[in-house]
């Protein structure tokens, strides 16, 4: 072993390490790898610079843009239509069609909006047929993984092989070379999850541990007077506590949001006080002396009064300008008219220390605050309400045709070699925003640039994979084990089920993209070194980084209805564990019958 060789298996465990604790995001873990090769010198940097040249990130980003289109002109608003009027049927019936339905439309488009876009319609759906949630939230999940096992363009995984097969000088995946073993395993999946997805659990969202009473309070705004007795003092030496019937949610002064804790937060003239007061608290509020609720005052503020409080989940979405922020920064009171009262991460309510912690992509927040205030939210991009579907917009109809038109375009010249997939999808990004279908700033918007540095960041750990000779080195190892207990006739099939087995297991714990990039490599080595083609290997680590239903961590559809559905971690193990086998199974049988060695 070389001292690169070495070096560049260090990195590799480290990213690992930090993929799986979780204390950096996927992309800051990938971008300080590419750094840090940059600067190593292991790798001459004129190669690491290279990965820039890859077209399968461009890709990705161009097909960000394209399905942000296809939300926007109201295609999956006329599924979540027909899914709405299928309460009459089985459940059986029911979940057969949601999965061929979100199935088919995954395998064109980017499958987060789509789960983003039908969760509310599927938690219709189950209040009618007078069903659990729980058990509708983990299919649609698990259909839009299955649909994007498909096609080509049906996960950002896909593309990006392609992108390193291309790199490497090998035949880049066609269309639908990928239906030959998605097909069946859609039909499979279908199959298992109408029949045991009855036997989902009863789960129930975090908001309904909320007691009756919490869920009766009044939101009201009160300001203090000037010469008031209460300056100068907190809001609990005032009174405004619990105990009272009143929780204090935000003191804003001079437009600004003081920290309840903080010392400072000592009352002044021409405060203004955002409480949640149980029906006695508005009174109690209304007693103290300061504070004032009806009358208008020289400081110009108007009169306020108390509106029953409404309860509501959000969700953050995938490119939300809350992602970063903590709630405190995000100004809630003061953009939304809404107060956060818990935030779920994981199915776990974070805490004390949840105003500190930084908002990800599909957090929950159980909101409170006005109807009229949660209906101006509803509009917004940034949360996704949970609490019904909503109202399909008008779009001109023949954006739709056009958005349509430019995605066949896509699939035709890419599948029939008149265009590469990067320029036909680049060609699509520009009809759509010329025509007027799609503002540019909101196909920027859609894409998820923290994806594209992740997977620039592991397509340089590829590239010094390959450089330095890790690859051959971890696959003569690999190879060495198998010579000792496998005949040769079936080092092949062995070595296949292992890649399979093992880029699953990964892809469970760990970023999709990030199993792929690093695992393509090892395939395209393996292949040379048993003299075989590289094509079947290829295929298992395509489907095996997708098909990921064990974890709620494994895919980012799946992470979304987590905590939306109230599941524990072991649902999705109970439950997609023997999916993943299936889909093993049926892996198995049709690699080698379709991509021979």
């Amino acid at each position: 072993m070389t001292w690169e060789i070495a070096f560049v298996l260090l990195l590799i465990v480290g990213a690992l390490l930090c993929f799986l604790h979780d204390k950096l995001a996927p992309d800051v873990t990938a971008l300080s790898l590419f750094v840090i090769l940059l600067v190593s010198g292991v790798v001459p940097q004129a190669k690491i610079f290279g990965v820039l040249a890859n077209p399968a990130p461009l890709t990705v980003g161009a097909m960000f843009i394209l399905s942000a289109a296809l939300v926007k002109c109201g295609a999956i608003d006329r599924l979540a239509v027909l899914l709405n009027g299928l309460a009459g049927f089985s459940y059986f019936t029911v979940i057969a069609l949601i999965v061929l339905g979100v199935g088919g439309l995954s395998a064109f488009i980017n499958n987060t909006p789509v789960v983003v876009v039908l969760v509310p319609v599927v938690i219709s759906l189950a209040r009618k047929m007078k069903l659990p949630a729980s058990r509708f939230l983990i299919p649609l999940s698990y259909a839009a993984v299955l649909g994007g096992c498909c096609t080509l363009l049906g996960t950002s995984t896909n593309l990006l092989v392609t992108g390193i097969l291309q790199s490497r000088g090998e035949p880049p995946l066609r269309m639908f070379e990928l239906a030959w073993i998605g097909l069946p395993m859609l039909a499979v999946g279908a199959l298992y999850i109408g029949v045991f997805g009855r036997f989902l659990p009863k789960r129930q969202p975090a908001n309904i541990t909320l007691a009756e009473e919490d869920r009766r309070e009044y939101i009201t705004e009160v300001f203090v007077q000037p010469g008031a007795a209460i300056i100068g003092r907190t809001a609990t030496e005032a009174g405004l506590t619990l105990a009272r019937g009143i929780r204090v949610l935000e003191i804003v002064r001079d437009e600004r949001s003081l920290p309840l804790e903080s010392t400072a937060s000592v009352l002044a003239a021409g405060d203004r006080l955002v409480l949640a007061c149980r029906p006695q608290g508005v009174k109690h509020a209304r007693s103290i002396d300061g504070l004032d609720l009806a009358a208008e005052l020289k400081l110009g503020l108007g009169q306020i009064s108390a509106h029953e409080g409404v309860l509501v989940e959000g969700i953050v979405a995938p490119n939300s300008d809350l992602i970063g922020r903590t709630y405190k920064e995000a100004g809630f009171w003061r953009r939304f008219h809404l107060v956060v009262l818990a935030v779920h991460r994981h199915g776990k309510e974070l805490g004390a220390g949840a105003t500190e912690r930084q908002l990800r992509n599909g957090d929950i927040l159980l909101l409170m605050g006005t109807e009229p205030a949660v209906e101006r939210l509803r509009a917004s991009e940034d949360l996704l309400l949970v609490d019904r579907p909503a109202l399909p917009a008008g779009h001109p109809p023949h954006h739709l045709r056009i958005v349509l038109g430019c995605i066949a375009g896509v699939i035709l010249t890419s599948s029939f070699g008149w265009m590469s997939i990067e320029v036909a999808a680049l060609l699509a990004c520009a009809i759509v925003f010329l025509t007027g279908c799609l503002k540019p700033r909101d196909g920027y918007d859609a894409i998820e640039w923290n994806l594209l540095f992740l997977i620039y960041g592991m397509l340089a750990v590829g590239v010094a994979m390959e450089d330095t000779g890790t690859s051959v080195y971890v696959v003569d190892r690999l190879l060495w084990l198998v010579n000792h207990f496998v005949p040769p006739e079936h080092k092949a099939m062995v070595m296949l089920a292992a890649f399979y087995l093992l880029a699953s297991v990964l892809t469970e714990i760990l970023s999709n993209n990030a199993v792929a990039a690093l695992m393509t490599p090892l395939a395209l080595s393996l292949a040379v070194q048993l003299g075989v083609d590289p094509r079947p290997f290829v295929i298992a680590v395509c489907i095996a980084a997708s098909a990921a239903f064990a974890t709620p961590i494994g895919y980012q559809t799946n992470t979304y209805v987590y905590g939306v559905g109230g599941y524990r971690f072991s649902d999705f193990l109970k439950f997609g564990l023997p999916l993943n086998v299936l889909c093993f199974i049926v892996a198995i049988f049709v690699i080698p019958a379709v991509w021979p060695f």
